[in-house]
């Protein structure tokens, strides 16, 4: 009966259109108030504070700090100017590249919408200009862009970490085959849509130039060796790679590549803060709330009534996807992974879902997420961008869209494309 009433409640502030880290910490409150009396609110509120006192979430704001620095910079145009040379003579080259710098800022911001707007503010008019139709540049933009929560370091699989209790490392790991795939699927996808509009291969421009272009790129593309290399070398942790990679993008944007005066870096840190702000205010209430359900033996209950079932793991798979994709459609990322992680996860294991693997899936679904209205944040950022209406960003990310639900399938169901690269590394 008490979750009953507190979903009732956290659904109805939604209606109310009450923002969702609100509606997740007021329906709490109401609940515990309701069914438990004053005690229960004294320890709540105790929990919303411990929730934040973790030092893995300390990675966050130094992972948003970073990407601004580099997205306000120059260094998403050399990215582009780089992967423009190695695959811009192909079938649909400029749409690919903006694929291909697209996957490489992702491993630097680790934020989908900052990989949209970074990439796709330079090469929307770039692809338009080239001869393609409008569609084919939103579409591409906007969901290659939605990398950005899959490849490491991702801020997601940040927060499913901690919520899960598992190694950050290891997610970061689990998440580059998958994300490589998924990218690759897009460029596929791409090249073919490409060779039936007409567009024909040109040729390449010469290693001499390329080799420039990498030169021109290099601080910045130093910035996924450092973070890259230095977790999975063990020189420092996750949430250590965060502080370096900030301090790596302030000194590239402001000593090397000059792209930011120092009198402007205020104003970075303040977007960044807000950004930041809002993330871990949505985690303490979302953390709240599945205290709360905890406490009343809500998951337990759960994992029960589907062994019950007999559900195999399948059937559970299928309604997780199923769920996670409907829940994309209403809730940002961050706290569908806060209320459904302390829910489901105990029933994965019970079925013999490696927990990683399990993360994995999780966060594919928040990359569908943000490309389904009413609050896929990724059609907002290309909207703006673009300048085109909701509605027309929603059908022209409908051909890769589908790409995507395929690449998830394909990792739901195989778990060894998620699990090989950490359990080759880590055992």
């Amino acid at each position: 009966m008490t979750a009953v009433v507190l979903f009732l409640l956290f659904f109805l502030f939604l209606l109310m259109s009450v923002p969702v880290a609100v509606a997740l910490g007021l329906s709490t409150f109401i609940t515990a108030f309701w069914f438990e009396g004053y005690d229960s609110l004294v320890d709540l509120a105790s929990n919303l504070f411990s929730q934040l006192d973790k030092y893995a979430l300390m990675a966050i704001p130094m992972f948003i700090l970073a990407g601004n620095l580099l997205s306000k910079g120059g260094s998403a145009k050399r990215i582009i100017e780089f992967a423009k040379a190695f695959v811009g003579h192909l079938p649909g080259g400029l749409p690919i590249a903006a694929i291909l710098a697209s996957i490489v800022f992702a491993a630097v911001s680790g934020s989908s919408p900052a990989t949209v707007a970074a990439i796709g503010s330079i090469m929307f008019g770039a692809i338009q200009e080239a001869g393609y139709p409008k569609s084919y540049a939103i579409g591409t933009i906007t969901t290659s862009g939605s990398l950005g929560i899959l490849i490491p370091p991702s801020i997601i699989m940040i927060i499913y970490g901690v919520t899960a209790d598992e190694s950050i490392g290891k997610l970061f790991m689990a998440g580059i085959v998958p994300g490589l795939l998924i990218g690759f699927m897009l460029m596929a996808v791409t090249y073919i849509g490409a060779k039936r509009l007409g567009f024909k291969k040109t040729s390449p421009v010469s290693w001499k130039v390329r080799w420039q272009k990498f030169k021109e790129s290099f601080w910045a593309l130093m910035t996924v060796v450092i973070i890259i290399g230095g977790i999975y070398g063990g020189i420092f942790t996750p949430t250590e790679a965060a502080a370096v990679s900030a301090v790596w993008a302030l000194f590239v944007s402001v000593f090397i590549y000059k792209d930011i005066k120092i009198k402007n870096l205020g104003n970075v840190f303040v977007e960044s803060s807000k950004t930041s702000a809002m993330i871990l205010f949505i985690i303490a209430n979302a953390s709240m709330f599945a205290y709360f359900l905890t406490l009343e033996n809500v998951p337990q209950m759960l994992t029960d009534m589907v062994v019950q079932m007999h559900l195999n793991k399948i059937m559970f798979l299928v309604a997780v996807n199923v769920l996670l994709l409907i829940a994309g459609n209403f809730m940002e990322p961050s706290s569908i992974i806060m209320i459904t992680v302390p829910l489901l996860l105990p029933i994965a294991t019970k079925l013999g879902i490696d927990p990683i693997h399990f993360g994995v899936i999780l966060t594919i679904n928040m990359e569908l997420g943000m490309l389904t209205p009413p609050v896929g944040l990724n059609l907002f950022v290309a909207s703006g961008i673009t300048k085109e209406p909701i509605k027309e960003i929603v059908k022209a990310v409908i051909p890769w869209f589908l790409v995507l639900l395929i690449g998830l399938l394909l990792i739901t169901y195989i778990p060894q494309i998620s699990l090989w690269l950490p359990d080759k590394m880590m055992g």
